[in-house]
């Protein structure tokens, strides 16, 4: 299901989302119940607004800020009442040329 940002709402899964990064915070390393792992939070914007893009290990180095990107089967999760789109093992990133 292909959705604006606009259109994003708490609990969806399988949706796809275009945007650009307009923002990339700092890799961080964290311990998670898998092992150590890589983080950090984009953000993701079109023209309806922008939403939090939380990339994990190699996804932290796919995109860069300024990137226009497609992002597929994603799922969204609320965090401190905060929106957040996240892609998870199923889901792809597409850097878009």
């Amino acid at each position: 299901m292909r959705l604006r940002i606009v259109e994003v709402k708490p609990d969806m899964r399988g949706i796809e989302v275009t945007g650009k990064i307009a923002s990339m915070g700092d890799v961080k390393s964290v311990n998670t119940r898998f092992g150590p792992a890589q983080v950090t939070q984009a953000v993701l914007q079109d023209e309806t607004g922008s939403i939090v893009l939380n990339l994990w290990r190699d996804q932290t180095r796919m995109v860069r800020e300024g990137d226009r990107v497609m992002i597929e089967n994603a799922f969204v999760r609320t965090f401190k009442d905060q929106l957040e789109l996240n892609v998870g093992k199923d889901g792809k990133i597409t850097v878009l040329r």
